[in-house]
C-alpha cells in the first residue's frame, strides 16, 4: 500500500485533506499552527511504522536493551532531523512549496523542548541520535518538565528568567501512554515482619502518592528502521491519596514535580523538591523497566543480561537503591542475588571533578522523604564497609563511605552499586583515577574506564550546515554521512586552493545567516568579514567567560589609550544562561552587556570591534551561531571541564579552537596538532602545584602586570559603569578570594594567544587548511564512535536484526 510520503502528490493530498478534518475548515482558511500540528502528527505517525517494528524486532530477537537515565535531555526541534532522518524532507519541503508555504516556517513554529540547561542534556539527544541510527535499542527516561528551565531576557543588561512555556503549542512528537501510570510514593514510615525462613518483609506506608504518566517521543534513526523511545514522565494526582482538607497543598506538591528542571537548591525546600524529582523519574522508569522485561521473560534474574542502565551523572543515582527495593520487596530475592543483579545491570557516566557538583543529601531528608530507600542505602554501606575492611583496606573506608558527616553521597553510591564508571575525556578520567576516586581505584581497579564524548555530526553538520555538507559531498563524496570517519578523506585535498577558497566562502554565507540573526534580533550591525569569536556554553566561573571579557576590556582601553595600536576587525559573541540564584555568574552577564554597550557605540572603536550578547542560549541559537565562528573559545581553567562538545561543534564546522589543555581540548588537539589550534594557559600539574605549595597570589600579578591592573581598575572607575561598586561581585572573587579560577595567571598568555590568532587569520590560505584540517579531524568527535565504544565495552549491546 503506497503512503502518503511516496510522492509530493500523495503528500499534498493526504495533508490538505487531515489540516481540513482537523479543524473542521478548508484548508485555506485553517492557521500555520493548525497546519504544523498536523504535520507533526503525521511524521510521528509515520515514524510509528518503524516504531512498531522496533519493538516488535527487539521482542522477536529478545535483544539486550539500554535505558539511558538523565535529568536532561536537549533534544532540540525536531521537525528538520525527523523529515531527513526518515528520508522524506524533499518530498514535504517540494509539496508544502506548491501550496504556498515555506518548510522554514513551518519549522520555526517548534519550540526548542524545555528539558535540560547544557551540555549533559545535549550529549543525551546526541547519544539518543547514534543509538537509533547504528541499530542499537536505547530508550531515554527523563522527566516532561511543563518550563524547562527557564527563558532568559536581557533587561537593563541584566538577566532576567522569564518562564519557557515550550509546551504552548504542545508537543507533536509525544504519545500519551496513561495506561503505563506508575504510583510513586514518598514518606510517611516503614514497617514489616519476619517470616518462618528469616526474611524481613518492609511495608512502605507513604503520606504522599503520585502518579507519574509516560508520554513517549519516537527517536527516529537516520536512514534505518530502528526507532527507539524518549520517555518522559508527568506528574498527576493519585485520587485516592489526597488527605481531607488538604487538596490544595496536595496539587501544588504534584505541580511542583514537573515544572521546572534544576529548581533552586539553596533552600532546604528546593533541596527536597529536587530529591523528590530525581526519585520521581528513577522510581517509574525501573517500574517500567521491569514490567516490559516480565512481559517477555518468566523472572528477573536475566534481568542483567537483557537490560543495560545508564546513570549519567549523580542525578539518578537512586536507581541503585530503588532496583534494590524493587527485587527485595516486591519479587523477594535475596540480598546478595538482588545486589549481583543491580550490580550486572548498571553503570555510571561521571561529568565533573567539580566537589560541589557530586550531589550530598542531607541523611535525614533522605530519610524522612524516602524511608525505605535510606534503609537499603545504610545496609549498602554497611555491607561495602564489611568488604573493604576484611580486604585489609580499613584505613580508606571514611574516604569511599556513601554515608558520612550527616549526608548520603551519590557519587560514592553510584561507584558501588554499578559495574562501569567512565569519565568523558582522557583527561577526565585520569583524573577520576589519580584524584577524585583514587581510593575507589584501590578497591575497584577494573570498575574504572574512559568514554571520550562526541556529538552527532547529523545534527551538527548535515542538518544545520547544507552548505559546508555540500562541499564536502563535492570533495570527497556523500559516504561520511553514514560513516562520519570517512572526513578524514579531506586531508587529501586541505592544500587544494579553489577548495581553500570554495571554504571560506561558505563560511562567509554562514557568517551572514548570524549577522542577519543578529541585526533582526538585537538591531546590532555587524561587519561579516571580521573575526567571529564565539563562546556559547553554560556560565559558571570555571568556563572563564570572564577572562574573554576581560581581553575585550583590555582591547578596548589600549585602542583608547593609543590610537597607533589597532586590531583587525573582530566580532565577540556569548551566549550563556546562569542559574538563577547564581549571582557572580549573573553579574559576568551584566559585564559583558555593559561592556557591549559602551563598545559597540564608541564612533572611534566599533569599527574595529562589536561585542554580541545573544540571550536565551539553546540548541537552535547553537545550530546558527557555532557553523558561523572563525574561533572557538575552550577556555576552562585546566582540570575542570570534563570533556565540552560545543569544542567538537565547532572543530567540525571549520574553527580553530582557542584553549586550555582541558577536557577533550587534549584530544582535539593531539589530532590537529599545536600548529592548527591555539593553546595556551596553566597545565592541570601547575595549578595543582600551584594549590599544593598555596603559592598562587592574586595581588602579586594586580601589582606586577600594567594590562591587568589596567583592566581589574576599569571595573571600579566608572568606565563601563558610573556605579563603582556595580562590579563588586567580580572584584571580590578576584582580589578577595584570591581568584580561584586562575583568571588573572592566565590573562597574558590568552592576550598573547589572541594576538597570535590574528596573525593566522591574516594568511587566509594558511587559515583555510587550518580549518579544513579541524573538520578532517573530527570524524572522531562523532558520538557514533562513543556509542559504539559504550555498546561493546559496557553495554554488551548488539545491533538489532529486521525480517525482510
Amino acid at each position: 500500500m503506497p503512503h502518503l510520503f511516496e510522492s509530493k502528490d500523495s503528500f499534498k493530498e493526504n495533508f490538505k485533506e487531515a489540516v481540513s478534518d482537523a479543524y473542521g475548515r478548508d484548508f485555506e482558511d485553517t492557521y500555520p499552527e493548525e497546519r504544523y500540528i498536523v504535520l507533526g502528527n503525521m511524521i510521528r505517525d509515520f515514524a510509528g511504522e518503524h516504531w512498531r517494528e522496533t519493538k516488535n524486532a527487539i521482542k522477536k530477537t529478545e535483544s539486550k536493551q539500554l535505558y539511558y537515565f538523565s535529568m536532561e535531555f536537549l533534544m532540540g526541534r525536531l521537525m528538520t532531523s525527523n523529515l531527513m532522518n526518515l528520508n522524506i524532507y524533499d518530498v514535504v519541503k517540494d509539496g508544502l512549496k506548491d501550496l504556498g508555504m515555506d518548510i522554514n516556517d513551518m519549522e520555526n513554529i517548534e519550540s526548542d523542548a524545555g528539558l535540560g540547561n547544557g551540555g549533559l542534556g545535549r550529549l543525551a539527544a546526541c547519544f539518543m541520535d547514534s543509538l537509533a541510527s547504528l541499530d542499537l535499542a536505547g530508550h531515554g527516561n527523563c522527566i516532561r518538565y511543563r518550563y524547562g528551565l527557564f527563558k532568559q531576557k536581557i533587561e537593563n543588561n541584566q538577566q532576567v528568567e522569564l518562564p519557557d512555556c515550550w509546551l504552548k503549542n504542545g508537543n507533536v512528537w509525544e504519545v500519551w501512554k496513561p495506561q503505563h501510570a506508575v504510583k510513586v510514593k514518598f514518606g510517611g514510615y516503614v514497617d514489616g515482619y519476619m517470616d518462618g525462613y528469616g526474611k524481613f518483609h518492609a511495608q512502605h506506608h507513604p503520606d504522599f502518592v503520585v502518579r507519574a504518566v509516560p508520554y513517549d517521543e519516537p527517536i527516529v534513526g537516520y536512514h534505518t528502521t530502528t526507532t527507539n523511545t524518549l520517555r518522559l514522565w508527568d506528574a498527576e494526582v493519585d485520587e485516592d491519596s489526597v488527605n481531607s482538607g488538604g487538596l490544595n497543598e496536595y496539587l501544588n506538591q504534584v505541580t511542583a514535580i514537573t515544572a521546572n528542571v534544576y529548581p533552586d537548591d539553596s533552600t532546604i525546600e528546593g533541596k527536597r523538591l529536587r530529591l523528590t524529582q530525581e526519585y520521581f523519574f528513577v522510581c517509574a522508569g525501573i517500574d517500567q523497566i521491569i514490567r516490559s522485561h516480565l512481559r517477555v521473560y518468566p523472572s528477573l534474574d536475566n534481568l542483567g543480561d537483557k537490560v543495560a542502565i545508564q546513570l549519567n551523572d549523580t542525578h539518578p543515582v537512586l536507581v541503585i537503591p530503588e532496583l534494590m527495593r524493587v527485587l527485595l520487596d516486591d519479587y523477594f530475592y535475596d540480598w546478595d542475588d538482588a545486589w549481583n543483579i543491580v550490580t550486572k545491570t548498571v553503570a555510571y557516566t561521571n561529568h565533573t571533578v567539580m566537589a560541589e557538583a557530586l550531589e550530598k543529601w542531607p541523611q535525614d531528608m533522605v530519610r524522612s522523604l524516602l524511608p525505605r530507600l535510606y534503609m537499603i542505602i545504610e545496609e549498602i554501606n554497611r555491607r561495602f564497609k564489611y568488604d573493604v575492611d576484611h580486604r585489609g583496606l580499613c584505613g580508606i573506608f571514611n574516604n569511599v563511605s556513601i554515608l558520612k558527616e550527616g549526608q548520603v553521597h551519590m557519587a560514592n553510591l553510584a561507584v558501588v552499586g554499578s559495574h562501569s564508571v567512565n569519565g568523558v575525556a582522557k583527561l577526565h578520567s585520569e583524573i577520576l583515577v589519580n584524584d577524585v576516586f583514587k581510593d575507589f581505584v584501590t578497591i575497584y581497579p577494573n570498575k574504572f574506564n574512559n568514554k571520550t564524548n562526541g556529538i552527532t555530526h547529523r545534527r551538527w553538520l548535515l542538518f544545520s550546515n547544507p552548505q559546508l555538507t555540500k562541499l564536502l559531498e563535492e570533495t570527497i563524496g556523500d559516504e561520511f554521512k553514514t560513516n562520519p570517519e570517512k572526513l578524514e578523506d579531506l586531508m587529501a585535498h586541505v592544500e587544494d586552493e579553489a577548495l581553500q577558497t570554495k571554504f571560506m566562502d561558505v563560511k562567509l554565507e554562514r557568517k551572514k545567516i548570524l549577522a542577519a540573526y543578529v541585526k533582526e534580533n538585537l538591531g546590532i550591525d555587524i561587519d561579516v568579514h571580521s573575526i567571529f569569536d564565539c563562546q556559547a556554553k553554560r556560565l559558571h566561573a570555571y568556563k572563564r567567560q570572564l577572562l574573554n571579557i576581560f581581553h575585550v576590556m583590555y582591547l578596548y582601553l589600549r585602542m583608547k589609550q593609543d590610537p597607533s595600536f589597532r586590531i583587525y576587525p573582530r566580532t565577540f559573541f556569548y551566549s550563556a544562561k546562569a542559574a538563577a540564584s547564581y549571582d557572580l555568574a549573573k553579574e559576568i552577564i551584566k559585564l559583558i552587556n555593559m561592556v557591549a554597550n559602551v563598545v559597540n557605540n564608541d564612533p572611534e572603536i566599533s569599527k574595529y570591534m562589536k561585542v554580541v550578547f545573544i540571550p536565551n542560549y539553546s540548541v537552535s541559537i547553537a545550530e546558527i551561531l557555532l557553523n558561523a565562528a572563525d574561533v572557538s573559545e575552550q577556555i576552562s581553567t585546566a582540570g575542570k571541564e570534563a570533556s565540552g562538545t560545543g569544542n567538537m561543534k565547532y572543530m567540525m564546522n571549520g574553527a580553530i579552537t582557542l584553549g586550555t589543555l582541558d577536557g577533550a581540548n587534549v584530544e582535539i588537539v593531539e589530532r590537529v596538532g599545536y600548529e592548527n589550534a591555539e593553546i595556551f594557559g596553566l597545565h592541570v600539574e601547575d595549578i595543582n602545584e600551584l594549590r599544593h605549595e598555596n603559592s598562587y597570589n592574586a595581588w602579586n600579578l594586580y601589582n606586577s602586570s600594567y594590562n591587568i591592573r589596567m583592566v581589574i581598575d576599569s571595573l571600579k572607575n566608572c568606565t563601563w559603569s558610573n556605579d563603582p561598586n556595580e562590579f563588586k561581585l567580580i572584584n571580590n572573587d578576584l582580589m578577595m578570594r584570591n581568584d580561584e579560577f586562575f583568571v588573572l595567571a592566565d590573562f597574558e598568555a590568552y592576550v598573547y594567544a589572541q594576538e597570535k590568532v590574528q596573525a593566522r587569520y591574516m594568511d587566509k590560505s594558511r587559515w583555510a587548511k587550518t580549518m579544513l584540517i579541524n573538520i578532517a579531524k573530527s570524524g572522531y568527535f562523532s558520538s557514533d564512535r562513543t556509542i559504539s565504544e559504550y555498546a561493546k565495552e559496557i553495554w554488551d549491546l548488539k545491533p538489532l536484526s529486521f525480517e525482510k
